[in-house]
């Protein structure tokens, strides 16, 4: 596993010395933004209205899959590297060895990334997700087995997406069980501070 800012070999981003100057709070890629939404949000609701519009299971699942499969490769390559400097991938080196590669822009380019931008960015990468497990539990307790797969396959793609984004955001996998260390361990003080004031 990996961990690169923006001074490898292969080209990341432009720096674009224009793009600082432009506003934090404006939306500066429209089409991105667009489709960073379009794609996921599309899928969704051909998953929830598609037996009211078609009676074919499987043009109904291809439709999803496919929504799915572009919203994945979309959200990979291109919004994450527009919306919010950040991008990974793998790569094979010379030995037939696999590494996961998470990389970031460099903090003095970080300052054109909108802020608009990052939080839409991120609240369709976290709340899309978490609504296709809710998709999974719902399949299961009402008995729609067939549509078993296609929750299944949207978890994966959704948050293979998401993991990798907050890789990218917070580090390598030491810094991610780290942050998590720190944060329970603050939580665990704040209650044993919370519990001593108590009379």
């Amino acid at each position: 596993m990996l961990r690169q800012d923006s001074q490898g070999d292969v080209p990341l981003f432009d720096e674009d010395e224009n793009a600082a100057s432009r506003s934090k709070a404006k939306i500066q890629h429209p089409l991105a933004s667009f489709f960073h939404l379009f794609f996921r949000v599309s899928a969704i609701l051909v998953y929830l209205l598609c037996e009211q519009v078609s009676s074919s299971f499987i043009g109904n699942m291809v439709t999803i899959i496919l929504l799915l499969s572009c919203d994945f490769w979309t959200v990979k390559n291109v919004t994450g590297r527009l919306l919010v400097g950040l991008r990974w991938w793998n790569q094979v080196d010379e030995t037939g060895k696999s590494h996961w590669v998470f990389e970031s822009r460099k903090e003095t380019s970080r300052k054109i990334v909108s802020s608009s931008e990052s939080r839409l960015f991120w609240l369709g990468l976290i709340v899309c997700p978490l609504l296709w497990v809710l998709f999974v539990f719902s399949t299961l307790l009402s008995f729609k087995i067939k549509w078993l797969a296609v929750v299944i396959m949207g978890v994966v793609l959704q948050w293979a997406n998401l993991y990798g984004y907050v890789k990218c955001k917070v580090g390598g996998g030491t810094n991610l069980k780290n942050m998590a260390t720190n944060y329970l361990g603050l939580q665990l003080f704040k209650q044993a501070v919370n519990k001593s004031q108590e009379p």
